[in-house]
């Protein structure tokens, strides 16, 4: 299963997140065993770093990102992806990318928590609880 992991997943984990860490570190423990196939919008990279920094240093900002590279594979960001987002319905630009970064990269589905931002989607998308129990469910 290709799943796109929204930013907000990824940050649960690294910034520790009390309230949603422990479910989102073991989606995220399940692309590090090779049970699922993780991808990160490349933009999601950019954007941990500047927060990480901002919150943490530079040096952690730079493991973070090296880490989740070693784990992770990377759906791409172009021209198409960001001309397919501007002119989408979405409300948040930054989703649209995304969810169209995923799309190109042919994901099974998305995981974020706003589910509510991801509007008649071509593939699925669900929040950690949802894809947790499809994935236990199929093991």
């Amino acid at each position: 299963m290709k799943v796109l992991f929204d930013t907000n997943i990824v940050l649960d984990v690294l910034l520790d997140r009390k309230q949603f860490v422990e479910l989102s570190a073991s989606l995220v423990s399940l692309v590090e065993t090779k049970d699922i196939e993780g991808y990160l919008c490349a933009t999601t990279l950019t954007t941990i770093d500047y927060l990480i920094t901002k919150t943490h240093n530079r040096k952690i900002a730079k493991a973070s990102i090296q880490k989740l590279l070693s784990i992770f594979k990377i759906a791409k960001v172009d021209r198409e992806v960001l001309s397919l987002s501007v002119e989408s319905k979405f409300t948040d630009f930054e989703d649209a990318v995304q969810y169209y970064s995923g799309k190109k990269a042919e994901v099974d589905s998305l995981v974020t928590r706003n589910i509510n931002d991801y509007k008649k989607p071509n593939y699925p998308v669900y929040s950690p609880d949802e894809l947790w129990g499809i994935i236990k469910l199929n093991q």
